[in-house]
């Protein structure tokens, strides 16, 4: 069963758009189940991080389809999203929030199928490893792959994902069991849990990773880190 928002604030369109869906559901046998949102606002108060799909109207009254799109990727990083919209000028804009694609008003059955085929071909969703928290801020869904490091904060844990910092109420020995078990993380330093695919290089009791920052490692926890990042470059060579 797909979880499909659709947010849009003409509700004769978001008819049309929910019978081409059972159309294409009919025929290619997918289960799917809607859940409809006529602002942006209202999608985001309501937000559930276990939706596979969201098509998106650029263009609503109260918050538009952008800004939605804004805000959802600070919330899940792996939903897909098709932007709907009569004005392609908004197009380029919508890609900057990692768009599946966009379909143009009003939407013919042919191209909707076309670009759910192309969506459902490299569809990873919930097949791909993910964890979900939630603190002051929300409700967060962060694929594993995409977690930096994660450092003590106090007796919380500071995670730094998709180009932000976010606090998850858990301590590190908590974050410890959890992320290690995952193959790309080790432990590097009593206070951080770094992703070993983002581990550019190591001088002294430094990392430095691919996205410019730098993170300590500790002297007694080096040699066991070392082995590690070692065994794990050496599985891409």
């Amino acid at each position: 069963m797909y979880k499909i928002a659709i947010c849009d604030d003409e509700a004769m369109f978001v008819e049309e758009l929910k019978g081409h869906l059972q159309q294409y559901a009919v025929q290619t046998g997918r289960e799917f189940c809607y859940f409809v949102y006529y602002d942006g606002s209202e999608l985001l108060a309501r937000y559930d991080t276990e939706y596979d799909l969201i098509f998106m109207d650029i263009k609503m009254e109260r918050m538009n389809g952008l800004k939605t799109a804004e805000e959802i990727r600070r919330l899940d990083c792996s939903v897909g999203l098709i932007f709907l919209t009569s004005f392609k000028q908004y197009v380029w804009k919508g890609y900057e929030y990692r768009a599946v694609n966009y379909l143009v008003k009003p939407v013919r059955y042919g191209v909707l199928k076309m670009e759910l085929d192309r969506y459902f071909a490299n569809y990873q969703g919930k097949d791909e490893p993910y964890f979900s928290f939630s603190n002051d801020s929300g409700r967060f869904k962060v694929p594993y792959k995409n977690l930096r490091y994660a450092e003590t904060a106090k007796r919380n844990v500071m995670l730094h994902f998709e180009g932000q910092k976010q606090v998850i109420y858990k301590s590190m020995k908590e974050m410890s069991a959890m992320l290690l078990a995952q193959r790309e993380f080790a432990r590097c330093h009593q206070s951080f849990l770094v992703n070993l695919s983002y581990v550019k290089g190591v001088k002294g009791l430094e990392l430095s990773l691919t996205t410019g920052e730098s993170i300590p490692i500790s002297q007694p926890k080096r040699k066991e880190f070392m082995a590690k990042l070692t065994d794990y470059w050496g599985d891409f060579l």
